[in-house]
């Protein structure tokens, strides 16, 4: 599209189109966007023409416009629903706008109008004229308009369609009925089997009084109500759907959570945890996965081949590489407008000079961390060695420069949100595992009476913290020699036998417990990066922020202990993805185990409070 000069003070956006005629401003994408066919506005002999392509017929595009007669067509562009007015017309441009419109909504229902307008734009300035020459269309032509997901699902969705069959379709359909023969129709694929889902319906008139009476009174079910409800909607899912996806099962809890909040939905101590939905979702996939369980036949599984999606850092030993998980400024492409390299450089050199001074002004610190944000990224994420790393920017292993550098990554101020939580949630926690969890499990009860002789009469919040830490690795079964390392009490960092640490970031304890212990040393990538941290909670700060400023996967061995960490006491709750480490098993987006500690925890918190 094309806009020239002419048009009384009016302007385009590529989201907006904004005019003002006769001193009053008005926005016309309303009425541009209800016009779902592809439509030209053209005016002869010329100031404004927004139509594809040169030479209009003047006779087609109507009489040559004044200011006057403009003003009064926009006018009436806002009220009626014309085509036609003086001075402005609008030109229809066939089916094929028609069909293209409709393999884009059917592919991806959720695409905002405006974000449609741009890819019909795109398509159309590729010369796309019809659903035929869509197969054509590479994944690269879409880049600029749509994120890569959407981009492949509507190539792999039009190389299923073929042109015979496409074309047939647009001949034998009108655009008016163009939505209810879609609906009608098979889908090819199943990204088209969720239309379903809007039109379900929570059977809540089957459930039982007594989750009825706990829905209605805004009380959480108990387990068993909980399980019979999920038995009962995701039977009337099947009927309508005989394998629902996860995508189904993601939508319909969400409706369940919007419906009774308070009831439902993940939360501690008053804070949701992720998107409130995930223990929802994990039990209607459950169920979901048992009734099939029956019908299912025996598949041979496939064995994994070799996978291309290796890590690019060579040796085996080094941490695993997590690129954007639970951040929100990862990678900078521009420097500050203040800044220049040289600057850079010089507020670098400016920190290893404080790091060796014993005493420094913590402001100026926090200062030059800040503006060379944009170098530490840079370094971190082109894969510079920790040895590197530790020399060029020594702050970023102490609590200080840290503290600075995980607030720009995440937006999450990293001591401040643990302590908050550790005080709304932190009692909890703890007298839920010492008491419901000790009596359930041999484990839990063990680790207990062992603690509980370690801390002797010790009081204090560092000292729960460190009974909460090792029940957690004990609740969870995970092994605690991942996250700590015992030395003696007198043990120097040059004498840590660093060859039997973790390459994962490791708390290293100097004493015989966590409660006898006055020092702690963090090491990462088996190199003590900090040798004088004086109190267990900056030690467990440092440590979580570790793996997310240096871009580490969290091991296998710790996974279910640091999630629960970073989503309940962090408050990083990403949507989607993991930061463990990668196997060949599926991995969910929210750790089963980590779901259903929430979910107990909630369950307890109820019963405390009724």
């Amino acid at each position: 599209m094309t806009l020239l000069s002419g048009v009384p003070r009016a302007f385009f956006s590529c989201r907006r189109l904004v005019g003002f005629a006769n001193g009053r401003s008005f926005e016309l994408a309303p009425f541009i966007a209800a016009w779902t066919s592809i439509f030209g506005i053209c005016r002869h002999p010329g100031n404004l023409q927004l139509i594809r392509g040169e030479g209009a017929d003047p006779n087609l595009c109507g009489p040559e416009r004044t200011k006057e007669n403009y003003n009064s067509a926009v006018d009436r562009l806002q009220i009626d629903n014309t085509p036609d007015v003086e001075g402005v017309k609008f030109r229809h441009l066939g089916n094929g706008g028609d069909s293209i419109r409709s393999s884009i909504t059917k592919v991806l229902p959720d695409l905002s109008a405006s974000i449609l307008e741009i890819v019909l734009e795109e398509l159309q300035s590729l010369g796309v004229e019809t659903s035929e020459d869509l197969q054509f269309i590479s994944e690269t032509d879409l880049n600029s308009v749509l994120r890569p997901i959407q981009a492949r699902k509507l190539l792999a969705a039009w190389k299923q369609t073929t042109p015979n069959t496409d074309i047939s379709s647009q001949a034998s359909l009108s655009s008016s009925s163009s939505c209810s023969s879609f609906s009608a129709s098979p889908s090819p694929s199943p990204i088209y089997s969720l239309d379903w889902v809007d039109k379900f319906r929570i059977p809540c008139e089957d459930f039982p009084e007594d989750l009825i009476q706990c829905l209605q009174r805004e009380k959480r079910p108990k387990p068993r109500l909980r399980r019979e409800m999920i038995r009962i909607i995701v039977k009337e899912m099947m009927k309508a759907c005989a394998s629902p996806t996860r995508r189904a099962s993601t939508e319909i809890a969400k409706k369940l959570v919007a419906m009774y909040p308070k009831s439902l939905q993940d939360v501690i101590e008053g804070d949701v945890v992720g998107q409130g939905y995930h223990s929802l979702v994990k039990q209607i996939q459950a169920r979901i996965e048992n009734v099939k369980r029956s019908t299912s036949p025996v598949l041979q599984k496939r064995k994994l081949g070799g996978s291309d999606d290796t890590d690019e850092i060579t040796p085996e030993k080094r941490p695993s590489v997590q690129d954007t998980y639970g951040c929100i400024k990862w990678d900078m492409k521009f420097l500050p407008v203040t800044e220049t390299l040289e600057t850079q450089q010089e507020k670098k050199e400016r920190m290893k000079i404080l790091s060796e001074q014993t005493s420094f002004s913590h402001e100026e610190v926090k200062t030059l961390m800040n503006c060379t944000y944009y170098s530490q990224r840079k370094a971190i994420n082109s894969g510079a060695d920790m040895q590197t790393i530790i020399e060029e920017w020594p702050f970023l292993f102490q609590p200080i420069g840290m503290i600075v550098h995980f607030e720009e990554l995440t937006g999450v101020p990293l001591k401040e949100t643990f302590l908050t939580s550790l005080e709304k949630k932190g009692k909890r926690l703890l007298d839920f595992l010492k008491n419901t969890c000790a009596d359930k499990s041999k484990r839990v009860l063990e680790a207990v009476i062992k603690l509980r002789m370690q801390r002797g009469q010790l009081k204090g919040c560092s000292e729960d913290v460190k009974d909460m830490m090792l029940l957690l690795l004990s609740y969870f079964d995970e092994k605690e020699e991942t996250l700590f390392h015992y030395v003696d009490e007198t043990c120097l960092a040059k004498e840590v036998h660093v060859e039997s640490l973790p390459v994962t970031p490791c708390i290293i304890v100097c004493g015989s417990s966590c409660f006898a212990s006055r020092l702690f040393m963090l090491s990462i990538d088996q190199k003590v990066v900090n040798d004088q941290i004086t109190d267990f909670i900056s030690a467990i700060c440092l440590m979580l922020g570790s793996y997310y400023c240096l871009n580490i996967h969290y091991p296998l061995e710790l996974g279910s202990t640091l999630e629960f960490l970073q989503r309940c006491f962090f408050n990083i709750n990403p949507e989607k993805g993991t930061k463990v480490e990668k196997t060949k098993k599926k991995t969910l987006h929210v750790n089963p185990r980590v779901l259903t500690l929430i979910a107990d925890l909630s369950d307890h918190e109820w019963r405390q409070t009724v």
